[in-house]
């Protein structure tokens, strides 16, 4: 029987507010996961049978310094793949629970370390905003510019990106705030795009849009597969297979393969971005 992928999750950020429920269920090797639709589920965790763990967080503290026991647990798995969140918000009202930029910057190198090589690490640089403030239009594009160049020295070879998708609750969310976000034409963000692509390039970095087909047209950037099966068996220790199917539970203009993600919807995550589209709560 194939060996599955277990997404540590695009629902919420598991590795900084649950890390001992991450803990205790990778000591388990069964989690228990209550889903969309109030679907319960129970996930198989035994070492045995997961390919890969895919951890996603906009703040790895935790882990690496083995809280819980996570970084000590996680061991017994074959590979373990990171997407690290880093939009150049942190701090601010649009993120106000993530740690500010340069001290997530600064876990960059020892996550690199951990994941043994640097291709098990992905950088997302998701989502890029654009909001008035003091009349102006504002926007943390020229981030950027300090990402691209960190993850280049240290070997990191894949950023992810996506502009702010503003879903009904978090325009609500957004309004009972005082934000005014931009949202940007097509042709406004494809220019944006290509400044992005051109610097990625000069500092040996590959730019994939997450589920924005329409960046995939930008020279240089292509369609994103954040959990992408081909990748990760190539990554493996042994080359173990995987699958390569389209996970059919993400949105279309998702490419990424199968997983199984055991993060719950009631598991409420603190990091309140205004743009979240995940967090019930918010």
């Amino acid at each position: 029987m194939m060996k599955k992928v277990i997404s540590a999750s695009r629902r919420t950020d598991l590795v900084a507010f649950f890390p001992e429920w991450l803990s205790s269920v990778i000591k388990e090797e069964k989690a228990q996961v209550y889903g969309p639709r109030g679907r319960v589920y129970s996930v198989d965790l035994k070492p045995e049978h997961v390919h890969t763990v895919v951890l996603w967080s906009k703040n790895f503290k935790n882990l690496l310094e083995n809280r819980h026991q996570l970084r000590e647990g996680l061991k017994k798995y074959d590979q373990t793949y990171f997407h690290f969140t880093v939009t150049g918000l942190g701090g601010s009202l649009i993120e106000k629970q993530v740690p500010q930029p340069e001290t997530a910057l600064g876990q960059l190198e020892p996550l690199v370390e951990l994941a043994g090589r640097p291709e098990r690490v992905s950088l997302r640089f998701d989502p890029v905003v654009y909001w008035v403030e003091g009349g102006t239009i504002q926007t943390n594009l020229s981030f950027f510019e300090k990402l691209a160049p960190r993850a280049g020295r240290l070997g990191v070879r894949a950023i992810r990106f996506s502009f702010a998708q503003w879903y009904g609750k978090s325009r609500r969310r957004a309004a009972k705030r005082g934000f005014a976000y931009v949202d940007p034409s097509l042709d406004e963000k494809r220019k944006a795009a290509l400044v992005l692509s051109d610097i990625a390039k000069a500092w040996g970095v590959r730019l994939f849009s997450c589920s924005q087909d329409f960046l995939a047209a930008v020279p240089g950037i292509g369609p994103s597969s954040c959990i992408d099966g081909a990748l990760l068996q190539r990554l493996h220790p042994s080359g173990e297979p995987v699958s390569l199917l389209k996970d059919k539970t993400q949105r279309r203009e998702c490419h990424c393969t199968q997983s199984v993600d055991i993060g719950s919807y009631t598991q409420s995550c603190p990091h309140s971005c205004l743009y979240c589209y995940a967090n019930p709560r918010l």
